[in-house]
């Protein structure tokens, strides 16, 4: 177990790395010039070249990404070279948005979306498993930012139940953060909502068809207490793998959904970044999001090994 869990480490540890060189060469391979946004497009050129040495940005890649690499390792991102503020700063305040958003969006699909996926495969010769899978495949259809918009236009707009855009921390008023939350987490969730219908409901058809399944009914267990008493735990490393990917793919959605409902989180913190060609902000939100998903990924593995047990000897034995 111990052996199994320090490879799983040493290859979060690595990833990491690698995604470091990634992120660096690939902010550094974006077009423009960050002294150029400050001067202007007339700027005087040795003016120019005075400040790219103040920023460090004349300097070989190799330098730059080791003191970029040597700060993250301490907590420092570095300064934005637009404004000097200390990127770790600037992002402390906004990660927990992101954070709201996407673990909202989450658990409000895998709330919705594991009975009714179960329903799906319980019933799948009937009609109501049919219309279960026909609404999840309309709900992969529906774009994020698309359903944000029609329920701001109908809860927001029409109705004025809840506020359109905006955000309000936690502790400040608990009430308001939630409104204010409602519906971005729902626009969020609808998609995933319906891609976790389709993978529950495929990984628990699999497991009725199962020959334990088929022993406990046999000696008089319902297919419902069954299912929920042997199944489940079957069923919960191929949807725990999914919940991984989903994740991952929650992030990227949180940058739109932050647009649509005009949430200072990551997603507008980077996109502004972007425009501004402030790389050293750039880089440090996009290396956060990369941690994140490698994050995900390694306590996705974690949790194969407290599920299956045939993982731990595996790993013992390598």
């Amino acid at each position: 177990m111990v052996r199994a869990i320090g490879r799983r480490v040493a290859i979060f540890v690595v990833s990491l790395l690698v995604a470091s060189v990634l992120v660096f060469l690939a902010c550094a391979a974006l077009p423009g010039d960050v002294a150029q946004v400050i001067l202007g497009q007339n700027a005087d050129p040795a003016a120019l070249e005075a400040l790219r040495r103040e920023l460090g940005t004349d300097r070989p890649l190799i330098m730059q990404y080791g003191d970029w690499l040597t700060g993250m390792i301490t907590g420092d991102l570095g300064s934005s070279q637009l404004t000097g503020l200390p990127v770790a700063d600037d992002l402390s305040g906004r990660l927990g948005v992101t954070v709201w958003l996407v673990l909202g969006g989450m658990l409000l699909a895998l709330l919705v979306a594991t009975p009714i996926g179960m329903l799906a495969a319980v019933r799948r010769r009937h009609a109501s498993g049919f219309v279960v899978s026909l609404f999840s495949q309309i709900g992969l259809a529906v774009p994020a930012f698309w359903a944000g918009i029609v329920l701001v236009m109908i809860f927001a707009v029409r109705l004025q139940w809840l506020p359109a855009n905006g955000y309000v921390p936690l502790l400040s008023n608990p009430g308001q953060w939630f409104t204010h939350l409602v519906l971005p987490v729902i626009s969020l969730a609808i998609v995933q909502g319906a891609v976790l219908v389709r993978y529950i409901r495929s990984a628990f058809i699999e497991v009725l068809t199962e020959d334990h399944l088929r022993t406990a009914r046999a000696i008089g267990w319902t297919q419902w207490a069954a299912l929920l008493r042997h199944g489940v735990r079957n069923a919960s490393v191929q949807v725990i793998t999914v919940l991984g990917l989903q994740l991952s793919t929650l992030l990227v959605g949180a940058i739109v959904i932050e647009q649509v409902f005009t949430l200072n989180g990551l997603g507008m913190r980077l996109l502004a970044a972007v425009a501004e060609r402030d790389l050293v902000v750039v880089q440090g939100i996009v290396m956060v999001l990369v941690a994140a998903v490698l994050l995900i990924n390694f306590l996705v593995d974690l949790s194969y090994l407290a599920i299956d047990p045939r993982l731990r000897t595996q790993g013992a034995r390598r």
